[in-house]
């Protein structure tokens, strides 16, 4: 994000009405200050990032079910250290350098040129809009143990369009009231998980914690290694927000470390209440089964309890993924990616609502497929623009090593080359993993992605649509 006194885009284009638009390369994105526009502060950014990364351990059980306990609870300690830490620290670093809406497609196209931009903005939107309709999917995984019409047919999917609609109605409302929202459907949404492990704690077995899974049934490590991924990653997602954040150089670093620990929290302690207090039958451990483990071990008001957390966790996520694709849309727009009416926002509520509109739709019809068929897909598609954001973070710091970084990583060169490798080989074994439909869907959405950007070029030498340029002086002021 930018300081609020630097003019934005559309204030310079206001400035020089006569000159024609053109595209600046690799330009960093100002949102449009208006006189109601509210910035979000420390207690709502880390909320949103929580909730853009976990939102709690619903959707976690497939890892116990897919290699015991043990193994699933060493990867809820141990990914966070080779996967999250990595990827926060690397946003924690270019959010604060290049702050602005739009968040990583600004640090590709800083790196590499647009092109890269317009690849990384595109495989992380497709990305996050299909884990936009996982949301709704996982809330009636849940609700179904208790009104089993909504497993199948049309009422799962009248259920799916009216829980997506009202969701992405509440974003139009405004950035302020997604984040303070989040805080309290965090707290909400959390507290049936206290209550379970408190109440696991006196039944708890410790040697049922070293279990490696029952005999006779085969580890699935696919499943297991993508339930880890889809519920640890998504780190960056708030960054393009960046534009919307109180004061983002000193903000975008505190928010992260306390989001971290409080989704580390969330996954280690349930876990390791539920699985050592019921005897394991790993067949059962599937999205889910958290709302039986706590008819199991508390009884049914706790079950209902669990219910209700769903709904309120899935409100939260939904919030923040909309609100990431949104602004990184809206930030698309500003960098000339996009054409100037995809940014336009709301007079009301200073929303962009073509940002909300385009991936709710979207994300309605990705809803209609299985939930692990979904996170085959997010995973997939976010690992390609992690990889290029990796290159991005260590170009950058040859590129431009005298840029201004109110945080930075306190690693040299071959540090950080340690730092991001780690995690890009994890990337790389997502990748492989994959089924063929999820490679062959991928290879089309990204050959849509390359078409698409060509496209927007022709359309700017045509002057079919008209595109925001970039004071490229004021901004490499800001960052040198």
């Amino acid at each position: 994000m930018k300081a609020s006194e630097i003019p934005s885009s559309s204030q310079h284009l206001l400035e020089n009405e006569e000159q024609p638009t053109t595209h600046t390369p690799n330009p960093t994105p100002t949102p449009t200050p208006t006189k109601n526009s509210k910035k979000l502060a420390l207690i709502p950014l880390i909320f949103i990032i929580f909730f853009e990364v976990s939102g709690g351990p619903y959707g976690a059980e497939a890892a116990i079910g897919a290699a015991g306990p043990l193994l699933a609870v060493l990867g809820f300690l141990i990914f966070p250290f080779i996967w999250s830490v990595p990827e926060a620290l690397v946003t924690a670093e270019l959010a604060t350098t290049f702050p602005g809406n739009g968040g990583f497609v600004i640090w590709a196209d800083k790196a590499f040129g647009p092109f890269w931009g317009s690849l990384m903005g595109s495989w992380k939107l497709l990305s996050a809009v299909c884990n936009l309709a996982s949301y709704p999917v996982l809330c009636l995984d849940y609700i179904k143990l208790i009104y089993p019409i909504l497993d199948s047919g049309l009422p799962r999917y009248i259920a799916i369009f009216f829980i997506s609609m009202f969701l992405s109605f509440l974003n139009y409302l405004g950035l302020s009231i997604v984040g303070y929202t989040a805080v309290v459907l965090g707290v909400l949404s959390l507290f049936p998980f206290w209550l379970i492990t408190l109440f696991s704690i006196p039944k708890i077995d410790p040697s049922r914690w070293l279990s490696l899974g029952q005999k006779g049934v085969k580890k699935d490590w696919n499943l297991f290694f993508n339930t880890l991924f889809w519920n640890l990653n998504f780190w960056d997602n708030a960054s393009t927000l960046a534009g919307e954040v109180e004061q983002p150089q000193k903000t975008f670093p505190k928010a992260l470390f306390s989001a971290g620990i409080v989704t580390c929290i969330s996954y280690v302690l349930p876990l390791l209440g539920t699985s050592g207090a019921v005897p394991l039958e790993q067949g059962e451990w599937i999205d889910g089964y958290f709302a039986n483990l706590a008819s199991m071990i508390a009884g049914n008001w706790l079950k209902y309890w669990m219910e209700l957390g769903i709904v309120l966790s899935v409100i939260g996520l939904y919030e923040a993924q909309l609100s990431s694709c949104a602004y990184q849309i809206l930030g698309m727009a500003e960098m000339g990616l996009l054409p100037r009416v995809i940014g336009v926002r709301s007079e009301w509520f200073n929303t962009p609502w073509v940002g909300i509109l385009v991936p709710t739709l979207v994300a309605l019809v990705v809803s209609y497929m299985t939930f692990t068929d979904i996170v085959s897909s997010v995973n997939f598609l976010y690992s390609l623009g992690m990889l290029l954001e990796f290159a991005s973070f260590l170009w950058l710091r040859r590129k431009m090593p005298k840029a201004k970084r109110p945080y930075r990583v306190p690693l040299s060169m071959p540090g950080l080359m340690v730092m991001c490798f780690i995690p890009s080989c994890f990337l790389v074994y997502v990748m492989f993993a994959a089924r063929r439909t999820v490679y062959i869907v991928s290879a089309l959405l990204t050959v849509f992605a390359i078409a698409w950007y060509f496209f927007m070029e022709f359309c700017k030498t045509k002057m079919w649509f008209d595109f925001e340029t970039v004071d490229q002086d004021k901004v490499d002021d800001e960052i040198f």
